[in-house]
């Protein structure tokens, strides 16, 4: 029950904000095995002045397509997060044309009794889930 958070520069279609975010929850099922139902995502448009993310020596150019992506998940291991990326970076390249050098990943780890989602209550906790 992962939560993606992603970030891009203002100026896509409906369309192609659609195609990304299937892209990358088909990428977080695939990689992590959650059920496809498990959908939960955020998206928020920025100015260029607004979403930085400058060099830091790895010789990576960005472009107007960049893609910031937070994921607040319980624990993973070192290679799910890895088949992630890669599995992420190939879904945006063949559905969305966005190069992997514009796809930065960064993962937030939390455990059960992090998370309600409704009525109030923390489901994993509870049984529910």
């Amino acid at each position: 029950m992962p939560l993606m958070k992603f970030h891009i520069y203002r100026g896509r279609s409906p369309e192609q904000i659609d195609t990304l975010l299937d892209a990358a929850h088909d990428a977080m099922v695939q990689s992590f095995k959650v059920p496809e139902r498990d959908r939960y995502q955020i998206l928020n448009e920025h100015e260029p002045s607004h979403l930085l993310a400058l060099d830091t020596g790895l010789d990576i150019p960005r472009t107007d397509r960049f893609v910031m992506v937070e994921v607040v998940t319980r624990p993973r291991s070192t290679g799910e997060k890895t088949t992630f990326y890669e599995t992420l970076c190939s879904a945006l390249q063949e559905r969305c044309g966005t190069a992997p050098t514009d796809v930065m990943v960064s993962f937030t780890q939390n455990t059960d009794e992090d998370w309600s989602f409704g009525r109030g209550r923390a489901q994993f906790l509870t049984g529910e889930l």
